[in-house]
């Protein structure tokens, strides 16, 4: 059975958007064309950004910024990136962001907010996209409990694909919106999900709308990535500390996504009560999620069950991929492409489910995920330079 389905990026609305469902016109191809910026592009997040956005027919970086490689020209910070030049990486001011219709702003939480706040003073009508956390979740509170700081507002979440519950106080008033999609549709403020709150979203969501799973008891453990840690130079992070082993982190209910994934599963499905163990686990390898999830079965659920809810809520999604029976997903399959890959079984003995998603961290769990939700608040194609086929082996 075989199912389909941004850190910030900031573009100017255009009249000439072209309908989600026609193809690029190369006639008008050029008149259509966006100059973008990209703030933080020496970090992964911005690095793999310009991966995609080198390769989208719409989107031209012409400007790219960062903090201490300045002066740097994008092939020493970005070797793997193939742009028409070779740009020098300038410092991250006002007037560098000036005159773009898209900024991309890939930076560390807490830094997105000040940034984002002087584009929309200087130019009202360029839309922010938020690589990072600041504009996420809608409770100042769990703000406060999980980053510290002020809260910076809460943007439109840019999970296509999540589904939307009628009761669950997630749809703005006289809307129809069925999907978070139909919001991002013309959105100026769009907040990227995380990285493991979209492996865990995607698996969850359809089961707890079905009420398949108990919500009060869901236990998630993710292998992850070191590329998820970011590009600094930590000692954790170094090869002889780190290339032969496994290492959790952000154990004990403290992991800054569980508010973000509660938020989404209350969102889809109208439950307020669930309650999740959360446990990230970075491992040796560059790049990957694989979501490792069980909750109590419900009464008499069955894996065709786990199935059938799974393949019927991402039916006609163009990046989802539910395997049928017997098959699970892994990080390999994904690795490159912008593919969220579900399995589900159920334990009988236990009485538990094991639901898993396998996804890239840097493409559909931050840059990928960008470029979708700006492709549709552009009016342009959904999948527009999106890979969804993985690079193997």
């Amino acid at each position: 059975m075989r199912e389909y389905a941004f850190s910030c990026i900031v573009v100017r609305m255009q009249s000439e958007a072209l309908s989600t469902s026609t193809p690029v016109d190369p006639a008008h191809q050029a008149a259509a064309r966006r100059r973008v910026a990209v703030v933080g592009a020496s970090g992964y997040a911005g690095g793999e950004t310009l991966r995609l956005l080198a390769d989208h027919p719409l989107l031209d970086v012409v400007t790219v910024t960062a903090h201490s490689s300045v002066g740097k020209r994008l092939s020493e910070v970005a070797p793997h990136v193939h742009l028409e030049h070779d740009l020098e990486l300038v410092d991250t001011t006002a007037e560098n962001l000036a005159g773009h219709d898209v900024v991309v702003l890939a930076l560390p939480h807490g830094q997105s907010g000040e940034i984002a706040a002087r584009l929309r003073v200087d130019d009202p009508d360029v839309l922010v996209v938020d690589l990072g956390a600041d504009h996420r979740l809608e409770s100042a509170r769990d703000w406060a409990d999980y980053y510290a700081g002020e809260h910076s507002g809460t943007w439109t979440y840019g999970m296509p694909e999540l589904p939307l519950h009628e009761t669950a106080g997630s749809r703005p008033a006289a809307t129809t919106a069925r999907r978070q999609r139909d919001l991002l549709q013309d959105a100026r403020e769009i907040a990227v999900p995380g990285c493991n709150a979209t492996a865990v979203t995607f698996a969850l969501a359809p089961l707890v709308r079905a009420g398949l799973v108990d919500p009060s008891a869901l236990s998630a453990v993710l292998p992850v990535g070191y590329s998820g840690a970011g590009r600094s130079a930590k000692q954790h992070l170094l090869f002889a500390e780190a290339g032969g082993g496994a290492a959790p982190y952000g154990i004990g209910g403290t992991h800054r996504h569980i508010p973000e994934i509660l938020q989404n599963l209350r969102r889809a499905s109208g439950v307020f009560d669930a309650r999740l163990t959360f446990t990230p686990v970075l491992v040796p390898m560059t790049r990957g999620i694989l979501a490792v999830i069980t909750a109590p079965a419900g009464d008499g659920v069955t894996e065709q069950d786990l199935l059938d809810a799974l393949g019927s809520d991402y039916a006609d999604e163009p990046f989802v991929d539910v395997l049928p029976a017997g098959r699970v997903p892994s990080t390999q399959q994904v690795l490159g492409a912008n593919t969220v890959r579900l399995g589900a079984t159920v334990d009988r003995r236990s009485g538990q489910v094991t639901v898993l998603s396998a996804i890239d961290n840097l493409v559909k769990g931050t840059a990928g995920a960008a470029v979708q939700s700006t492709n549709l608040a552009l009016g342009l194609p959904e999948t527009l330079g999106l890979p969804r086929t993985a690079l193997a082996p």
